[in-house]
């Protein structure tokens, strides 16, 4: 039976809700409960940017303009940028045979803001994980790339006034 996109939008708000709540029931298994003292010093500070393939991107994102008021990033200092209240995010893997995204053949890379670049690479560094900062400083930030297990690709991005993010 297939879901309606409402039902979906229901599950995933109640889901995204019940997961801030205290003693709510668990919508995926928990590996370990988090201890604020077991959690890195530096950790991201938030959803910096999201990236997806499109047949059409310029009619998609026109689209997203248009119907949900979400501007694709800025081109010139005089574009529109799209700001985001604060709020909670649901950051759920799925299992790689699940057909919730629909085309198994899409991809997709997840930006995250952090507030120090350099401390946040080295501090994956000295978990082994393999970082490579881009050396070059942008009008609009730092950034670095990584992978996580699987292969999927992860950009961090340290914004020109970082200490607005933290």
């Amino acid at each position: 039976m297939k879901m309606q996109r409402r039902e979906v939008l229901g599950v995933l708000t109640a889901a995204a809700g019940s997961a801030l709540l205290p003693g709510a029931f668990a919508v995926a298994e928990r590996t370990t409960a988090a201890d604020p003292n077991s959690l890195p010093k530096e950790r991201v500070t938030g959803v910096g940017g999201i990236f997806f393939r499109a047949h059409d991107p310029k009619t998609l994102a026109q689209w997203y303009q248009d119907h949900l008021g979400v501007f694709i990033t800025p081109q010139s200092k005089d574009d529109p940028v799209w700001n985001q209240q604060a709020g909670p995010t649901s950051f759920t893997p799925f299992s790689e045979k699940a057909n919730y995204f629909g085309d198994a053949t899409k991809q997709w890379m997840i930006n995250f803001r952090v507030g120090d670049l350099a401390k946040m690479a080295a501090q994956l560094e000295a978990a082994g994980i393999a970082v490579k900062v881009d050396p070059t400083t942008y009008p609009y930030g730092r950034f670095a790339r990584l992978h996580d297990p699987e292969g999927n690709p992860i950009e961090l991005w340290q914004p020109v006034n970082a200490a607005t993010v933290k």
